[in-house]
């Protein structure tokens, strides 16, 4: 009998152990998620608690607030169990567009409030084997609850894609403010670049690496402060989320000399000419990634730092230190660094800006931050800057906004059909064959506390454009 068994479960089939992969992982997350409800609850009673003693409440006070919580959390967990879905929203313009899906602003029906609503591609995901880095993405918009990083509401899903709803930063990216200006100032630099140290410093506390730190993932809020986001090629230290990054990019090009020839200002010029094709397409650019990262022979939250340095570069002297016409050629660049990292003379900067420049980039077991976070902010490029309060001052370039849908601060983009099944794709794929691969996806939903309960309420600078 013993060898009847393990004959039979060597000829199971592979759709048979789908199916039980399928119906572990589904066990799994059903108890995990119980047990993440219970701690979360209990740890906003305990926040509650703290807060009302900090105050100095009287009983009574405290009594009020105990019930209106409660009754929020009756709520929560009623709103918790509907089904959220593309009908809750109303799509008012495209602000976004990349290899796998675009960003819409859109407003929730129910309740006024505007986001913004990232659309994946499913079909795109599987293709590309990217569910990984999607699983990093959603779990980090999880479990990051700071001021620094992008704040997320809602996740679901339905047949053709994923949809992340977050919160809506009318300010535009750093990289559309850098396209703006030619350089900026070292005060100016200083500024976003300290609370760039605080935003990387904030998701390394939670045990993950971003690996994509570049201009177009610096957000900027309603009054011009920095937060960061997208997380698809964030990897944890202590999470298994499997990652590709940047193939064949080793087998490098004949080098472009016309590009290395240029000076500063035209190459500040092609850069720019450049970036919004790089920045859309499915090659990305290599400029800000750490050379150990290309090596694929072990890393650390350290490339994050390099990719900080890069950023500060481009800042001040108008296009970032590698940047060449072919993802190839700039790849060779930040290999061979050592040689290739300069500083234009036309365009000078202070000693103490290029020595920061050159503590980041540089070799891993010499990079600042090694020791940790504190030894950056008290490099003396950041003299005088009160890292607790300066998400309270003025940013140093100020933010227009208009009303809670401003998107000027965007570039332009046609519409999509996105959202609307093509005749193509629902031929292509086949209801059973969307219900198989869906498992992998399983357990993407996601209800923000603060999304629902927060109803009605839109918050008042983003009625007038102030905060």
């Amino acid at each position: 009998m013993a060898m009847t068994g393990q004959s039979s479960c060597a000829s199971m089939s592979n759709h048979t152990k789908e199916r039980v992969t399928m119906a572990k992982v589904t066990l799994e997350n059903f108890y995990s998620n119980l047990i993440a409800q219970h701690e979360e609850r209990e740890m906003r009673q305990q926040k509650l608690e703290k807060v009302m003693d900090q105050e100095g409440l009287a009983d009574e006070e405290k009594r009020i607030r105990r019930s209106e919580h409660a009754r929020k959390e009756t709520e929560f967990l009623r709103l918790k169990r509907t089904r959220l879905g593309l009908e809750d929203f109303e799509s008012l313009k495209v602000i976004g567009r990349g290899a796998f899906g675009e960003v819409r602003l859109v407003q929730k029906k129910d309740t006024g409030h505007v986001y913004a609503m990232k659309i994946l591609r499913k079909a795109d995901m599987l293709e590309k084997e990217q569910v990984g880095h999607i699983r990093a993405e959603r779990d980090i918009l999880v479990e990051a609850d700071s001021l620094w990083v992008v704040k997320m509401f809602y996740s679901f899903q339905d047949k053709m894609n994923l949809y992340l709803i977050m919160e809506f930063l009318p300010g535009g990216d750093m990289m559309t403010l850098l396209m703006k200006m030619d350089t900026l100032s070292e005060e100016a630099t200083q500024f976003y670049i300290a609370e760039t140290v605080l935003a990387i410093d904030s998701i390394h506390q939670l045990s993950f690496i971003h690996r994509d730190i570049k201009p177009d993932n610096l957000l900027l809020d309603a009054r011009g402060h920095v937060k960061l986001s997208d997380f698809g090629l964030c990897t944890g230290l202590k999470k298994a989320h499997r990652t590709d990054f940047y193939k064949n990019l080793n087998h490098s090009l004949p080098s472009d000399l016309t590009f290395q020839n240029m000076n500063s200002k035209r190459k500040a010029e092609t850069w720019k000419r450049n970036r919004r094709q790089l920045a859309f397409s499915t090659v990305g650019t290599p400029d800000y990634i750490a050379p150990e990262v290309f090596m694929q022979n072990g890393y650390n939250k350290l490339c994050d730092w390099w990719s900080l340095g890069v950023i500060m570069y481009e800042m001040l002297i108008g296009y970032p230190p590698f940047c060449s016409e072919t993802p190839q050629e700039t790849y060779r660049k930040v290999m061979n660094w050592r040689e290739t990292l300069t500083f234009p003379p036309e365009v000078p900067i202070s000693e103490k800006a290029k020595d920061l420049i050159l503590r980041f980039c540089c070799e891993e077991e010499h990079r600042i931050g090694a020791v940790s976070v504190e030894e950056i902010k008290s490099n003396p490029f950041f003299e005088g800057v009160d890292y607790d309060h300066i998400r309270e001052r003025p940013a140093a370039i100020p933010i227009n906004i208009k009303s809670i849908d401003d998107t000027s601060n965007f570039d332009e983009f046609p519409d999509s059909d996105i959202l609307t099944p093509t005749t193509t794709q629902v031929s292509n794929h086949s209801e059973a064959d969307l219900k198989n691969k869906d498992w992998v996806f399983i357990n993407y939903t996601y209800k923000r506390f603060e999304g629902l309960t927060a109803r009605g309420a839109i918050p008042s600078y983003m009625k007038s454009g102030k905060r």
